[in-house]
């Protein structure tokens, strides 16, 4: 697939949720493209369905109607095994609250997407090495999370995110537990890793400080998109 084609072409898509006899409307009828190379921040108020789409993106929850389509092969049709393996082999995931095993070092933290891929143990000793230099934290490999700062727990996170070399970065309010300093250090490894190393980032934020590191900026209200903004 060309990189002049979207990665992302979401068409028509509705995602409603039942509760007893009352059916709940998230998002209805929305379209949405994504480039390849993208940074986007995705804004708007709680309930708007923002984190919702994230999972629509990763595969993490189906669409109750309308297409995903990834590099050109629709995903939204995948059965749990084959959207399991397309997780692994596209995306990598960040959150909020970093989710690191505490009895685990930081270097046993970022290893565990590899557990699941064939790769071998040398091999995967030297890509966690790596992902861990990358975020700027080599020097903490052996480290539990309980001896590292938020945002020394978040570069963890960030390293395993990226350690199977994934295309998407989903990231669900990354800095929300942070202080503005950690905050910023973290989107400033995130904008690195888009422009140096041609991740394509789609980050869910309330924070306007941290969507302007983003190339561009969607609002969503409502599960519509109201406006846009962000780098020409």
């Amino acid at each position: 697939m060309s990189n002049t084609e979207p990665l992302y072409v979401l068409r028509g898509l509705s995602k409603q949720y039942s509760r007893g006899k009352e059916t709940i409307p998230i998002f209805s009828g929305l379209d949405m493209e994504i480039a390849h190379g993208e940074f986007i921040a995705i804004m708007g108020p709680s309930g708007s369905g923002k984190t919702t789409l994230l999972n629509q993106l990763g595969g993490i929850d189906s669409p109750t109607t309308g297409e995903v389509t990834f590099d050109g092969k629709r995903i939204d049709n995948l059965g749990q095994g084959a959207l399991a393996k397309w997780r692994s082999d596209n995306v990598g995931f960040i959150f909020q609250f970093y989710n690191l095993m505490p009895t685990l070092t930081a270097a046993q933290n970022v290893e565990l997407p590899l557990l699941l891929s064939p790769v071998k143990g040398s091999e995967r000793k030297k890509r966690v090495a790596t992902a861990l230099e990358i975020v700027g934290i080599g020097d903490r490999a052996k480290h539990y999370p309980r001896q590292l700062s938020g945002g020394q727990q978040q570069r963890v996170a960030i390293a395993r995110a990226i350690v199977a070399d994934p295309k998407v970065l989903l990231c669900d309010e990354p800095t929300g537990d942070l202080d503005r300093t950690s905050a910023d250090e973290v989107l400033e490894m995130l904008q690195l890793l888009n422009t140096k190393m041609g991740k394509t980032i789609i980050m869910v934020t309330h924070d306007p400080a941290a969507a302007k590191y983003a190339k561009t900026e969607l609002f969503l209200d409502k599960g519509k998109f109201i406006k846009r903004g962000g780098k020409k």
